[in-house]
């Protein structure tokens, strides 16, 4: 944007520069033409009238001297022609003049007309044609004859030429100073833009680390981009308090449920065996069922709020040790179930960053998933392969799996597919992997294999070093 801003700027000097700087030029090129168009008349017209005896009397060469000396000092060659356009009288240098030149005999005849002279097209420093005047000889009110007067325009083209070298040079200092200018001053107009943005993504950062949010607050800049910055403290302010709010409740709210579920569990079970009837069995049965699900969701509840408030600060595992812990400790409850479990890629030394206990958390959300939708007598294996400076980890079982549509959702908080009501859950697992994968750099994807099934696939960036 700042890149943007300034080339704007720069084209709207640039813009004012050159269309104060053509103007002036054309009218100093203008100044100049006149300049030597009048002097060069001034001298004609004197010769004009000079000329007036020597055509009454037919001597002609009563002014040859003074058109002698004229040409010797200005280097001017003049000639006076009567009215029938034939020279009678020139200067030394005269014989230059071609009267049968369309050029001069064009002005001549404008002079034997009675009209004068007119400045002519605008002198350029690159025009190389002289300047032709042509004054009629008035005698009686009468066009007795015609000066004609070729003069070099090399001297007013050569000042002309510096006059528009000092406007360029000019012009160039002038973009320059705009220039030196525009680029702090556009500093300035953006900081708090450039502040914001940061904040903005500090923001993001922060609400999905659960870090505190940092202000941005004032650092200069036009007033009603301060007062943007205000107004964002104030808006990342409200929603570090709600997101602070949210995340004590949740974890306030499960650990003092915690207690009275605990008592209720102990006194549902202090009543097995002590109901006879097979109805209020059945009922005490199905309360007990309830009472170790709800203690499921309020575990699992705790899990995602201390995952969300983890604050972002990552510690180094290895990644060997974990998977095949977790893998071990998993093989006992897939045993009991007759379903076996099975870990490759294993071996590689890698280290990955997680949240504390993060790993451990993730993979036992997976395999408790996959051990819950697996039939017995099924396999669920444990993948670790590494992309690139990605480590991806993919449990695979052989249940039902989910329908294509399923698979974008089944991260979401407490949803579980209409196929798997009647499976123990909360629906929790997996977004508590999702927000495990967020601070963790990594990512979550679901895909369904051939063969049927479910794989749950974790990618970590490698943290680099082996594990010791």
């Amino acid at each position: 944007m700042r890149v943007r801003l300034q080339a704007i700027v720069l084209t709207l000097v640039a813009a004012l520069v050159f269309g104060l700087g053509i103007p002036l030029a054309l009218s100093v090129a203008a100044s100049v033409q006149l300049d030597l168009f009048l002097d060069r008349l001034t001298d004609t017209s004197r010769f004009a009238s000079l000329a007036q005896r020597p055509l009454v009397e037919n001597r002609p060469d009563l002014i040859v001297d003074e058109l002698r000396r004229y040409t010797e000092v200005y280097g001017v060659p003049v000639a006076i022609a009567d009215q029938d356009g034939e020279a009678v009288a020139r200067g030394p240098e005269a014989a230059a003049i071609d009267l049968k030149d369309p050029v001069i005999a064009a002005h001549l005849q404008e002079a034997l007309a009675g009209r004068r002279s007119e400045p002519g097209p605008l002198l350029m420093p690159w025009t190389t044609e002289p300047l032709v005047l042509a004054e009629p000889i008035l005698i009686d009110g009468e066009v007795r004859g015609a000066v004609i007067t070729v003069s070099s325009t090399g001297k007013a083209r050569t000042e002309l030429l510096w006059w528009w070298l000092l406007i360029a040079a000019g012009a160039v200092l002038a973009f320059g100073f705009a220039l030196l200018i525009a680029v702090p001053v556009v500093r300035w107009i953006l900081r708090p833009v450039r502040r914001l943005d940061d904040a903005t993504g500090a923001l993001v950062a922060a609400v999905v680390s659960g870090r505190e949010v940092k202000r941005v607050e004032e650092s200069g800049g036009p007033p009603e981009l301060r007062q943007l910055e205000r107004s964002f403290d104030r808006m990342a302010a409200s929603v570090d308090e709600a997101l602070s709010a949210q995340r004590a409740f949740v974890a306030d709210a499960s650990h003092q449920l915690r207690n009275p579920l605990t008592a209720l569990k102990i006194r549902l079970g202090n009543l097995d065996g002590h109901v006879d009837d097979d109805l209020a069995a059945a009922d005490l049965e199905a309360a007990v069922v309830d009472a170790r699900r709800l203690n499921q969701i309020l575990d699992e509840l705790l899990s995602l709020a201390r995952a969300e408030a983890s604050g972002g600060e990552l510690v180094p595992v290895g990644l060997d040790e974990v998977v095949g812990a977790r893998v071990a400790d998993w093989t006992v409850v897939g045993a009991a179930r007759d379903i076996p479990l099975a870990a490759s890629g294993l071996g590689g030394g890698l280290r990955v960053r997680t949240p504390a206990r993060g790993l451990e958390v993730v993979l036992d959300a997976l395999l408790d998933n996959a051990l819950k939708f697996t039939e017995p007598g099924t396999e669920v294996t444990v993948t670790v392969g590494v992309v690139g400076e990605k480590v991806e980890i993919a449990v695979r079982d052989h249940g039902p799996g989910l329908r294509d549509d399923e698979l974008e959702r089944a991260a979401d908080r407490f949803w579980r597919s209409t196929a798997h009501q009647n499976v123990p859950g909360s629906g929790l697992g997996l977004a508590i992997v999702t927000e495990i994968m967020i601070r963790s750099d990594g990512s979550l994807r679901l895909s369904s294999p051939e063969g049927g099934g479910l794989e749950v696939t974790v990618t970590l960036p490698v943290a680099g070093g082996a594990s010791p």
